[in-house]
């Protein structure tokens, strides 16, 4: 879930990305010989996340692990800015 919010990508796409991306699997304690989640495991597994009100848990214990390694991140979103006479 933290992957799919900071990276934006579905549970199709982070499926792939974990088979393909190194630092994906080490994030997530696997090792080479682990099974990879497939992406309706994924699904299942955020869903019941959700179900039991500890998404929000989640994060603020990943923010919390971040901020005591001295890490801060600054969400926002970009709009675009045009100017109008």
């Amino acid at each position: 879930m933290i992957l799919q919010h900071y990276y934006n990508i579905s549970d199709e796409q982070t499926e792939y990305q974990i088979i393909d991306r190194l630092s994906f699997r080490i994030f997530l304690g696997l090792t080479s010989g682990d099974k990879i989640p497939d992406a309706r495991t994924i699904w299942l597994f955020k869903n019941k996340m959700i179900e039991k009100n500890v998404e929000e848990q989640l994060f603020e214990q990943f923010r919390n692990a971040l901020n005591n390694k001295g890490l801060y991140i600054n969400e926002g979103k970009i709009i675009d800015a045009t100017f109008a006479d």
